[in-house]
């Protein structure tokens, strides 16, 4: 007579289930993670607030990430590698052409899911944080990194015989022209909207990439269609 336990592939299989559901139970407790940040701050953020929000006990978010130290670090890795997916996809969704491929890296930093109220408070209570904190400067410079090569790529295909250091001043001209709508969008959120600071970074992208402003152009007149369409309806 066989068990659960004797019947083969009964044990790899509840291994595996017990596997999903601690990743499902990490997750959950990074998903709070984000929200108590977003409206407690960092310093006021604890496994206390965390477990509460995502409605488990303290316990078991101490099982998971030992201590606060290792919560928050590991919740800026987290979402790191959500707006580094999110990049990554929209970069290869692109195609191999690389007007639309440094288009697509804008729009990535623009897109709803990265460019919202909630992400935008977690960034930069982390970054406020950095100078104090190795690890979290760590972590910014690892996925900082990949995302400034990826940008440094795309701008050296489309510039052509240009020196390097001129192709990566582009390209890091371009990441902070970003980087400056995030904090205007983060500290005046009702003086700036996503879409209009999307246009202008286009805007300023092909007239340091000249190469690329006429596809840009297009795109923005694509744009302003598809919304005075959804106007119209």
């Amino acid at each position: 007579m066989t068990t659960p336990e004797t019947t083969p592939g009964a044990v790899p299989r509840q291994r595996k289930e017990r596997k999903e559901n601690a990743d499902k139970r990490r997750q959950q407790l990074l998903d709070a993670t984000w929200r108590s940040i977003a409206q407690n701050g960092l310093g006021r953020t604890t496994l206390a607030t965390v477990a509460a929000e995502a409605g488990l006990s303290q316990g078991v978010a101490v099982f998971y990430f030992k201590s606060k130290a290792g919560l928050l670090i590991e919740a800026l890795r987290d979402h790191y590698a959500r707006y580094q997916e999110n990049w990554e996809r929209a970069l290869k969704a692109a195609g191999d052409d690389p007007a639309e491929q440094l288009i697509a890296l804008i729009r990535a930093d623009f897109d709803e899911d990265i460019c919202n109220p909630e992400a935008l408070s977690i960034w930069y209570a982390f970054w406020g944080e950095m100078k104090f904190t190795s690890q979290y400067a760590e972590i910014s410079s690892q996925f900082d990194a990949a995302r400034e090569q990826a940008m440094r790529a795309v701008c050296g295909k489309l510039m052509g015989d240009a020196p390097g250091a001129e192709i990566a001043r582009t390209a890091q001209w371009i990441d902070t022209f970003s980087d400056g709508f995030w904090q205007r969008l983060h500290v005046f959120p009702g003086n700036y909207d996503a879409q209009s600071a999307l246009r202008e970074t286009l805007l300023m992208a092909g007239r340091l990439v000249p190469q690329v402003a006429g596809r840009i152009e297009q795109n923005l007149a694509a744009d302003a269609g598809r919304a005075r369409r959804l106007r119209e309806r």
